[in-house]
């Protein structure tokens, strides 16, 4: 690929600029999987330029994780280490910033039992809770970026061989984030005022109700009175303005935990920590999951949804018009970070606190007293389609047609 180092330090800049936005004298940790060593070796060269006071990378192996889940004991999947969760709550602690690579596997882990990933991941979310408290309440600038490795971009280009596969995803990737543009920065920087005027016409409607109406999905999300319209970026706690996902093409607020009724379909397979759940629906009554189906992946969303009682309620409602850079690539990635970006989306589970008025300050206690929903997971699937329609209805009465046949009405 043509300029390709060039790009790849043009991609190592924006997320340490704009996703993170790394502060002199900050400390900056990296997770990322073993295959992303080229552009983690940027990220970390691109974070001291910009004066950080320290680079800490987590590194992982999805092998090496495969090998576990395999071949260990039952007991293996019931502790994390205590020093793990104290240094990553620690440094949250401390105001270090954050960037996950998000890069797996689709398929790694379909013939693992989900009796064990849905333990390991309950298991590791007790632990990490306080650390996970930091960035759920954007207390810290945190955010989401992802390089190729071979085996997932085979799943999403099936025909090419792995040179060629890493490639093509190569290219969609930073035509996504934008290298594909003059100053990627700026572009970004545009994007985002975009995205902040749906954010202020959403929040100065104050919707009390919408309502999503396609040929496969009929729901009704209530809002809670005191929520929040967020979307492209926010400040953490020092007032540092931060992006958390990088692409990110949505606008999202939370549902009241108590307020969702009907009929959901996925539009996206929903690739849950290596096992793809496809073809399912979700019926609410009440906010509360009372039935689902799922032809691929049904005991997988089963334990998911069994991990906590608010796991089987909405944390989050988010839009993204089917007229957007990913949608219109026409491509599944099995991916949330990308396929969320190009569909309207609710997730199961944990609601972000800023999504409340003042949320971020507030106990959990306090939080559910609003209407948010609690919980240890947060998981992100896909609804939207080109012939979704979602009426806006606000508290005195009057409806708005918001999306029209999968795009802005407004």
């Amino acid at each position: 690929m043509e300029n390709f180092q060039h790009l790849l330090e043009k991609y190592a800049e924006l997320a340490v600029k704009i996703g993170v936005n790394i502060q002199r004298d900050q400390t900056l940790v990296i997770n990322s999987p073993i295959e992303a060593k080229e552009y983690t070796r940027a990220l970390s060269k691109e974070a001291y330029n910009a004066g950080a006071r320290n680079v800490i990378i987590d590194w992982n192996d999805e092998q090496s994780t495969l090998i576990k889940f395999l071949n260990a004991p039952d007991k293996a999947f019931k502790e994390y280490p205590k020093y793990l969760a104290d240094g990553k709550t620690d440094l949250a602690k401390k105001g270090a910033a954050f960037i996950s690579i998000s890069a797996s596997n689709p398929d790694l882990f379909k013939d693992v039992d989900p009796s064990r990933i849905a333990t390991y991941n309950k298991t590791v979310s007790l632990a990490l809770e306080k650390y996970r408290e930091y960035m759920m309440a954007s207390k810290v600038a945190w955010s989401v970026v992802s390089v190729p490795t071979e085996d997932w971009a085979k799943k999403v280009f099936k025909d090419l061989n792995g040179e060629e596969a890493v490639e093509k995803l190569w290219e969609k990737i930073f035509k996504i984030t934008r290298m594909d543009k003059e100053d990627p920065i700026k572009a970004w920087r545009e994007h985002l005022d975009n995205l902040e005027s749906r954010v202020k016409f959403l929040n100065n409607k104050r919707f009390k109700k919408l309502h999503f109406k396609s040929e496969v999905t009929d729901l009704e999300v209530e809002l809670p009175e005191d929520h929040l319209w967020a979307g492209g970026g926010e400040e953490n706690e020092k007032e540092t303005y931060f992006v958390a996902n990088m692409p990110t093409e949505e606008v999202f607020t939370l549902p009241l935990k108590t307020g969702v009724n009907g009929v959901v379909k996925n539009t996206k397979p929903f690739n849950y920590s290596g096992s793809l759940v496809d073809n399912f629906t979700l019926t609410f009554k009440d906010g509360e999951v009372i039935d689902f189906t799922a032809e691929q992946g049904y005991e997988t969303l089963k334990k998911l949804m069994e991990t906590d009682e608010g796991a089987s309620y909405l944390g989050e409602v988010a839009l993204v018009p089917d007229d957007s850079p990913i949608s219109n690539m026409d491509t599944i990635f099995y991916n949330t970070l990308f396929d969320e970006n190009a569909s309207c989306h609710l997730a199961l589970g944990m609601a972000y606190p800023t999504c409340i008025e003042s949320g971020g300050n507030m106990t959990n206690e306090e939080l559910k007293e609003k209407g948010a929903n609690n919980s240890l997971i947060h998981e992100d699937f896909m609804i939207g389609s080109p012939d979704m329609d979602i009426i806006g209805e606000t508290k005195d009465g009057e409806k708005i047609q918001i999306f029209k046949d999968g795009n802005w009405a407004i």
